[in-house]
């Protein structure tokens, strides 16, 4: 069944090239397009096109299929071009003329447009959930092992003395800005686009106020066109919050390779969160970190897979849009996979005893021994030329000096601050 069947019989390779995957992708979307289906028959009731009857056997019908969707008993089958379709053939073989009804004043255009809407908004809602555990995670890890040394790096050689706690605290600061573009990203999608149609309205007397506050958004789109040429541009909006999260955590799970190597040798992980080598029987492997990084990298091509899409598009529905669904569902799925599996593993941390008397390790105070000297009244870059010489000539004492000043920006976390900083 196609919603715009008229009777024409389409090449079956033509069929199956424009329906593609479209009916495995659109599961994660038919919750939506019910709820919307249900705002929609109710605004038809109010403006006189549904009867008070007629409007309780359509809810009754789409009640059914949420719970057949709860129990994972709704299918697409093949016969069915896409969840639009199978949802009003459910309708019509059920209640008959009554089901023909509920496609009246909107195209499979907005229908399609506001599903993604609410699917879109409800699952970066989840999304900043789950950043949030992820957030107090990290600060609660940063206040644990505030004054646990780890050596910091620039240019991946030995610079200055850092500690766990400002490593953990970094990325829950970090987090916020990605928070931030989430929060734009709900808001892009908080916008009603039922009743565009087609892309140019109805003739029909449709409320859209009323479909607006029935789904729960904050305003509509209001020009018909623009809510059809949001198309594409919401996608890329969320594609670019999740690229930026999708940063955050690749970057944090590259680290913890980094860290878990013997070369580094900074900290581990219990053996049960890692993986073997089928002929290294040593070999303790972060193979949930590597994924992580992998899947975080895919989603950061998002953007730029939406932007190539449709960035030469001409105002007006155009058959390139169902490419965007696939990828971008696949996204948020895996963000939420991911954010799970890194916080349920990020707890499980272990620390390691630093040992700074380790000869790699022995220029790291340097700079402290430049400002003890700066605090006796040395100029600044007298004291720097003076360490550099030592240095240079063999005469420098490695280690901890007893007194440092760098210490106290370590220890410094503004975890409270940082705490507040989240978005509420």
């Amino acid at each position: 069944m196609k919603l715009w069947d008229k009777g024409i019989t389409v090449d079956e390779k033509i069929e199956q090239f424009t329906v593609g995957n479209d009916r495995e992708i659109d599961i994660h979307i038919a919750e939506y397009d019910i709820k919307a289906s249900q705002a929609h028959a109710k605004m038809l009731k109010k403006i006189g096109l549904l009867s008070s009857e007629e409007l309780e056997s359509l809810q009754d019908q789409f009640n059914i299929m949420i719970k057949q969707l709860e129990n994972h008993e709704f299918q697409i089958e093949s016969q069915f071009e896409d969840v639009h379709s199978k949802i009003e053939f459910q309708l019509i073989q059920n209640l008959g003329d009554v089901g023909k009804k509920i496609h009246t004043a909107r195209s499979r255009n907005d229908q399609v447009l506001v599903a993604l809407h609410l699917y879109y908004k409800e699952q970066l809602k989840d999304i900043r959930l789950k950043v949030l555990s992820f957030f107090e995670s990290l600060l609660s890890l940063a206040e644990t092992y505030k004054n646990k040394t780890l050596p910091g790096y620039t240019h991946l050689q030995v610079a200055m003395p850092s500690s766990f706690g400002l490593w953990f605290s970094a990325y829950a600061e970090l987090l916020i800005d990605d928070v931030y573009l989430l929060d734009a990203a709900i808001k892009t999608v908080d916008q009603n686009p039922l009743g565009s149609a087609a892309g140019y309205g109805s003739s029909f007397p449709i409320d859209r106020e009323f479909t607006t506050q029935s789904l729960n958004f904050s305003t509509m789109k209001y020009n018909v066109v623009a809510a059809q040429m949001s198309r594409g541009k919401s996608e890329r909006t969320v594609a670019m919050a999740l690229g930026s999260l999708s940063n955050t955590l690749s970057r944090f799970a590259m680290d913890i390779c980094l860290y878990m190597s013997q070369n580094f040798d900074f900290i581990a992980f219990p053996d049960q969160l890692t993986t073997g080598s089928s002929i290294m029987p040593h070999k303790k492997n972060p193979d949930v970190f590597e994924l992580i990084r992998g899947k975080c990298n895919k989603i950061q091509a998002l953007p730029t897979e939406v932007t190539l899409i449709t960035n030469n598009l001409p105002s007006g529905y155009h058959r390139d849009y169902q490419l965007l669904k696939e990828n971008m569902i696949s996204g948020i799925e895996n963000m939420k996979t991911i954010l799970e599996i890194f916080d349920y593993s990020i707890n499980q941390i272990r620390i390691k005893t630093f040992n700074d008397n380790d000869p790699k390790y022995k220029f790291m105070y340097s700079v402290d021994k430049i400002n003890a000297l700066v605090e006796q009244g040395v100029s600044f870059r007298e004291a720097y030329q003076k360490i550099a010489k030592q240095i240079n000539d063999g005469s420098y004492q490695g280690g901890s000096p007893k007194t440092h000043t760098h210490q106290g920006s370590i220890g410094n976390l503004c975890l409270d601050k940082i705490k507040e900083k989240f978005p509420k």
